[in-house]
């Protein structure tokens, strides 16, 4: 298990600028995904909590990370209480995501000088998570609540924000454009890097393209 430091985690999000977000039960399709990120430069990854035993996966995936992708930094998402955002931790998650803000979540996080992103639809809900010491906030559904011109308008008398967004993101370059330009600091983005028709077939390199190219935009 790589267990990277906070500032570390917060930089190298912000460098690259887009963070898959993914879940599969089976640890072989993850496993292969991992790689086909980290070879298009992928150096964040959120493994979601979304289905049964997906701690057992993940799991797996962090060891598998360590070994084969070191530069890679996995964190966990879909995350709403307490008690699973410090299993995950236990388990090697080197950030926390959550669909919603809970305070309790962010107590487990700087416990352990682990970053927390929670889901924030409104200015208010950014500035309680900011209070509590969440570094990077996430506008989810970014595409829902305002899309690019929420992110400027929050920007605009909160500068100091670190705004991630997913939901409505997708892997263009007009509309990842539309999203660096109006500040964002990273981008999540999930089944649009992934289609099912190139899991199931097992076209890793597609994947890793389409990661190269995403990537190209920030830079």
């Amino acid at each position: 298990m790589a267990r990277f430091k906070k500032i570390e985690t917060l930089m190298v999000m912000k460098k690259t600028g887009v963070v898959p977000v993914f879940y599969h039960n089976d640890i072989e399709i993850a496993k292969n995904v991992l790689l086909a990120c980290y070879k298009g430069g992928i150096r964040a990854f959120e493994f979601t909590n979304r289905g049964d035993f997906a701690q057992e996966v993940f799991a797996e995936l962090v060891k598998y990370g360590g070994r084969d992708c070191p530069e890679m930094i996995i964190g966990i998402g879909s995350i709403v209480d307490a008690p699973t955002a410090a299993m995950y931790i236990q388990l090697g998650a080197n950030f926390v995501v959550g669909p919603l803000f809970n305070p309790d979540v962010a107590k487990v996080c700087n416990r352990r000088l682990i970053p927390y992103s929670p889901g924030c639809g409104t200015v208010s809900e950014i500035g309680f998570a900011q209070e509590a010491g969440c570094d990077l906030c996430k506008i989810f559904p970014a595409g829902s609540v305002g899309g690019p011109a929420f992110v400027k308008s929050v920007l605009a008398p909160m500068p100091w924000s670190m705004i991630m967004v997913t939901g409505g993101v997708e892997p263009t370059r007009e509309n990842l454009e539309s999203w660096f330009k109006a500040g964002v600091t990273c981008v999540g983005m999930g089944s649009n890097l992934f289609p099912d028709s190139v899991l199931k077939n097992g076209e890793w390199e597609k994947i890793t393209q389409l990661c190269r190219e995403c990537i190209s935009v920030k830079v």
